[in-house]
């Protein structure tokens, strides 16, 4: 079974229980035991945040929503970010740790939809990669919302995310129409850039938000 196949698997079992959000610790579990695939568990920083050409940190705060066993998380940390990285797995989280035991990231087990308050407008670049879409769209308001509202006055939210044209109701994952994308600009956050690049063979969104000073 390949990990698309696990996925809608496990999501599908989540979400008949009511559960938007369980699917995320059983998938990392079933793949630490060698019973399941993640999809998107590869080695390397996603190809389009390394494309947007962040610049280098000097020391700002930066949040990794959903960063799974820390590879994006890695690289914004190289770029000279202090780095904040979570996930609701928590077994995912335990893979981050194990992987990379000499990092400077300070990883944390945190649901999106309860994050802490304390993360509130506390960040100077967020890093919001195929999270939003991951969940059913009755979420996506909220969970927008919530990116947005992580980052600091002067601060930038870089969001990525797979293209879709019209609404698609077959996931996960529940990829982005453009009026999805420029929602994100909410809270007081700004509409910097919106791009559709190709990346691995595929259409993606690219867009950056920032909070005015």
């Amino acid at each position: 079974m390949s990990g698309r196949e696990d996925t809608r698997r496990l999501a599908a079992e989540s979400l008949a229980g009511g559960d938007a959000t369980g699917w995320f610790e059983r998938l990392y579990a079933e793949a630490v035991d060698g019973r399941a695939e993640v999809p998107w568990d590869r080695p390397d920083p996603s190809a389009s945040l390394v494309g947007a050409g962040l610049p280098r940190g000097e020391g700002r705060r930066a949040l990794v929503v959903g960063c799974g066993p820390g590879r994006d998380a890695e690289f914004v940390a190289g770029l000279g970010y202090v780095t904040t990285a979570f996930d609701i797995s928590a077994t995912a989280i335990a893979e981050a740790r194990r992987r990379h035991p000499r990092t400077t990231v300070d990883y944390r087990v945190a649901d999106l939809l309860d994050p802490p308050a304390a993360w509130w407008q506390a960040f100077d670049l967020v890093v919001e990669s195929n999270n939003v879409q991951a969940l059913p769209r009755a979420y996506r308001e909220r969970l927008t919302a919530t990116v947005a509202g992580f980052v600091a006055a002067g601060g930038t939210l870089l969001m990525l995310g797979a293209v879709a044209d019209e609404p698609d109701e077959d996931g996960p994952p529940w990829p982005l129409v453009r009026a999805e994308v420029e929602a994100f600009a909410t809270g007081g956050l700004t509409e910097e850039k919106i791009e559709r690049v190709r990346v691995d063979d595929a259409e993606r969104w690219r867009a950056t938000f920032r909070r005015p000073k």
